[in-house]
């Protein structure tokens, strides 16, 4: 049997859309028939040549790193006690360790060394069927607003500032009557004003981008305000933060674009003793003034993915309703123009292939 696949054979050169033999699977695979793929701008950077010196790659490599389908095959040594069955409705947790090293034992496969990526190190979802093995699976259940375009985005977009505001919320940083700044509404920001809400205790949430229409879904997804950051200076910036909130200065941030400007802006409005989990990768470089970070006593959190319980309580607060999604559908066919517009920042929320 053929499936479609959009695969990378080089850095710089567009994805191959090709038909490819459906993956056979191991004893303690399952076979994963992909529902929704969502499209990460690391995926952009992946072909752009962003990872080309860290991050050997053995071609050809199909991308997707956020992954949600239904069981199609079972391998025959995956244990009942999986609870999976053919037709269950899954979402794929897509970082895979070695299982021996510190972090794997710690539960942060996300960080092993030898680890493995889907996407990356293995074919991921930008094609039809996936093996994974079972431990990698988190069962959900079908219908209602748990769609596989809107599951996908939640393994990594809704995963990632969630580990990062939970860094800040567990040092003591979200509180009621503190200001949260969250920087870079894209498909980790419109998820980031979210749990900035849900986490913070009751605490103000300030949505900073350089779009109207991603300030509007900030808006709608949580924040308390928002400010279109484009061609103002930080006394600007400031100002308008003192006229929305009665305040200059932000007691955290969870920055989710990643350029030098968005973290040295971040830096800017921190209030003594402030802390920014930073889990954005749009730049190379964090490059700030040193002594304000001594003396004024901030803190710097760099925040990675998630683990796989961090991704379980995401999928409790979507099967609970607590989750809004911005996804905006993309054909197969249209896989590299759509990684063109992630590249431009002319995507709202999340791009999610699916496989109509």
């Amino acid at each position: 049997m053929k499936m479609r696949a959009a695969r990378m054979y080089g850095y710089h050169q567009p994805l191959h859309l090709e038909e490819a033999d459906v993956p056979h699977i191991g004893p303690e695979e399952v076979l994963v028939k992909v529902g929704g793929a969502g499209m990460c701008r690391t995926d952009y950077q992946l072909v752009d040549g962003y990872f080309d010196r860290g991050l050997p790659l053995d071609y050809p490599i199909t991308p997707g790193h956020e992954v949600a389908g239904w069981v199609d095959g079972m391998g025959a040594e995956v244990p009942s006690s999986s609870g999976l069955a053919e037709g269950d409705q899954v979402v794929v947790f897509g970082s895979w360790g070695d299982g021996a090293c510190r972090q794997c034992h710690n539960g942060n496969e996300q960080l092993c060394a030898h680890g493995l990526w889907a996407g990356f190190s293995r074919h991921g979802g930008y094609q039809e069927y996936l093996p994974v093995n079972y431990r990698y699976l988190i069962k959900v259940p079908g219908g209602g607003n748990l769609s596989p375009e809107n599951l996908a985005p939640l393994t990594d977009a809704g995963l990632t500032p969630y580990r990062g505001l939970k860094k800040l919320r567990d040092a003591g940083h979200l509180r009621a009557g503190g200001i949260i700044g969250v920087s870079g509404i894209g498909g980790l920001g419109s998820y980031g004003a979210q749990y900035a809400k849900l986490l913070s205790g009751g605490a103000d949430v300030v949505a900073f981008t350089r779009s109207d229409e991603k300030l509007a879904i900030a808006k709608t997804n949580g924040a308390d305000h928002g400010i279109n950051v484009r061609d103002k200076d930080t006394e600007a910036i400031r100002a308008e933060l003192e006229s929305l909130t009665g305040r200059t200065e932000l007691d955290a941030v969870i920055e989710c674009a990643g350029s030098e400007q968005a973290l040295q802006l971040a830096f800017a409005l921190l209030a003594a003793e402030g802390a920014i989990a930073s889990v954005g990768l749009i730049g190379n470089r964090v490059d700030i003034p040193l002594f304000p970070l001594v003396a004024r006593e901030y803190t710097y959190y760099g925040s990675f993915w998630g683990n796989f319980n961090d991704l379980t309580e995401v999928i409790a607060l979507a099967e609970a309703g607590r989750i809004k999604h911005t996804v905006t559908r993309v054909r197969w066919e249209d896989v590299n123009d759509t990684l063109d517009a992630i590249g431009r920042g002319d995507v709202l929320g999340r791009a999610v292939i699916v496989y109509d």
